[in-house]
């Protein structure tokens, strides 16, 4: 659901500001999105994926318009297309009314304390936002939130539920349109799956494992390389040993030839 953007007075009134906000109590962010880079490789991997500018956000504010007019919401983690990202720095938060658009994407996190208000009231106001594809990811598998893997679309300005499947032992997974992506649960964690590049979006650990078996690699090679300069030199070292033991034995054999033709000349009285 588009939202019309702010006529040309209201553009030119002062700014409105997010006020600040208290952080979260809880560690699902940190482990879930943060420890594990997935916020910072998703957004990376989403900015090679598309042809559009992605603004990838974590505990960004949303609302429809400021000054305050309606519920506020802070996303664990968001994705909008084309938009301004000045703006949302300046105004530390995102304000619908002014980019004439709510995010594409909108994932929250469960946590013990805020599970329920997820599925339920955010549900009611992402909706009521315009957000494209609204995701929920319960890392306990549902203890915190209606189930470990959920999410919505909007269609006719309504969510309808995003089919989920089931692979491999109790692994769920829905495909976000607006990402071009699967959302993955997987033994608690949370992965996106890209269908086209038939792979998953590398988490920290694992581009540091990527890293250091690159770096493995580098070294063998190096050791391969001087391995062999060091049997090439040898070979060198050999042949040349060879040359001049050859030489050697030419010359003692000239020396010894000329001896000899002296004693014969001696003998004949030469």
């Amino acid at each position: 659901m588009a939202t019309k953007p702010l006529t040309q007075t209201q553009e030119a009134d002062r700014l409105e500001y997010f006020p600040d906000y208290p952080p979260r109590d809880d560690m699902q962010n940190w482990t879930y999105l943060h420890e594990s880079a997935v916020s910072s490789t998703f957004a990376s991997y989403l900015d090679r994926l598309h042809d559009l500018d992605v603004f990838v956000g974590s505990e960004v504010p949303i609302r429809l318009r400021l000054p305050s007019r309606g519920n506020v919401r802070i996303p664990d983690l968001m994705a909008a297309f084309n938009v301004d990202r000045a703006l949302i720095t300046e105004q530390r938060g995102y304000e619908i009314a002014r980019h004439g658009k709510a995010p594409e994407f909108v994932l929250e996190v469960a946590s013990p304390t805020t599970g329920v208000v997820d599925y339920t009231a955010k549900r009611r106001d992402y909706e009521r936002f315009g957000v494209s594809e609204y995701f929920r990811f319960d890392p306990s598998g549902g203890e915190y939130h209606d189930a470990p893997l959920a999410g919505d679309r909007l269609t006719d300005g309504l969510y309808e539920p995003i089919p989920l499947e089931m692979y491999g032992d109790g692994y769920i997974r829905g495909y976000s349109e607006a990402l071009g992506l699967y959302l993955c649960w997987e033994n608690e964690e949370l992965r996106f799956y890209d269908p086209v590049a038939g792979k998953y979006i590398s988490t920290l650990s694992e581009i540091e494992e990527e890293l250091a078996m690159e770096a493995a690699r580098a070294d063998r090679e190096t050791a391969r390389a001087d391995a062999a300069e060091a049997r090439r030199l040898e070979d060198v070292t050999r042949a040349e040993a060879r040359a001049a033991a050859e030489a050697t034995r030419a010359d003692r054999a000239e020396t010894r030839l000329a001896e000899l033709e002296a004693e014969i000349r001696r003998l004949r009285g030469e």
